[in-house]
């Protein structure tokens, strides 16, 4: 299942690179408050990006791969029929973070992601 992504914000991506491990589950809202981590497939992050960081900036993708993740991953159905999503049950290691991808604006102040 390598290929996992997960939107935050830089200052908090940067706070987990000192603590060793990453804590946030979504915008706002931690692991310890939620239970799990939300993550998305790369066809997924407009979606996410669309819903709820429309109007943050400052932004970077995480690139997650799995196989170095040391708990467990499930997807999950996100609402009554609603998009499978992958929630990481634990904290991520920073080490299992392979890339971190800035997300910037176009020129009509759309989020630019990965893979667009």
């Amino acid at each position: 299942m390598p290929g996992l992504f997960h939107l935050t914000d830089r200052a908090t991506w940067l706070a987990a690179v000192q603590a060793g491990e990453y804590r946030m589950s979504t915008r706002g809202v931690t692991l310890d408050e939620e239970g799990f981590i939300h993550c998305s497939r790369r066809h997924q992050l407009r979606a996410v990006a669309e819903l709820l960081y429309r109007d943050a900036d400052d932004l970077v993708v995480l690139v997650i791969d799995s196989d170095k993740v040391p708990v467990p991953i499930r997807d999950e159905v996100v609402g009554p029929g609603g998009e499978v999503f992958p929630h990481i049950y634990g904290a991520l290691p920073v080490g299992a973070v392979t890339e971190v991808i800035a997300v910037g604006r176009d020129s009509e102040g759309r989020l630019t992601l990965p893979g667009e």
